[in-house]
């Protein structure tokens, strides 16, 4: 049985984004923030993958798909960005687009249409 388009979405998204936040250990100066790295990287990739999979849902191309994932993730990322400063554009902007196009991928290829359920009589 497979997942729901926003559903796996939602579950790739959240593990992906927490993997970006603790790949924040390897850059020792971030070792004071580390909870609100954790905690941003983690909702921003949950956002970007419920809504990467609502919008496949209604798109039906790979491409697209992606794309959406792409500028999704770069919307919520530059939102970060904004607080955490441009000093850390490319750091949060690159791993952030890629979140995104993994998931307007995964979402597109493995997710499963949400089809009505059938009423039995």
């Amino acid at each position: 049985m497979s997942l729901t388009k926003p559903m796996l979405g939602l579950a790739l998204g959240g593990a992906l984004g927490l993997l970006d936040g603790l790949s924040g250990f390897f850059e020792p100066s971030l070792a004071p923030v580390m909870g609100s790295v954790i905690t941003f990287s983690l909702l921003k990739g949950l956002v970007a993958g419920i809504t990467t999979g609502y919008v496949s849902q209604r798109v039906h191309s790979m491409l697209l798909g992606i794309l959406a994932g792409i500028g999704i993730a770069a919307v919520l990322s530059l939102l970060v960005i904004l607080h955490a400063g441009m000093a850390l554009f490319w750091d949060i902007m690159v791993p952030g687009m890629l979140l995104g196009g993994i998931v307007g991928f995964a979402t597109q290829r493995f997710g499963r249409k949400n089809e009505p359920a059938v009423v039995a009589r």
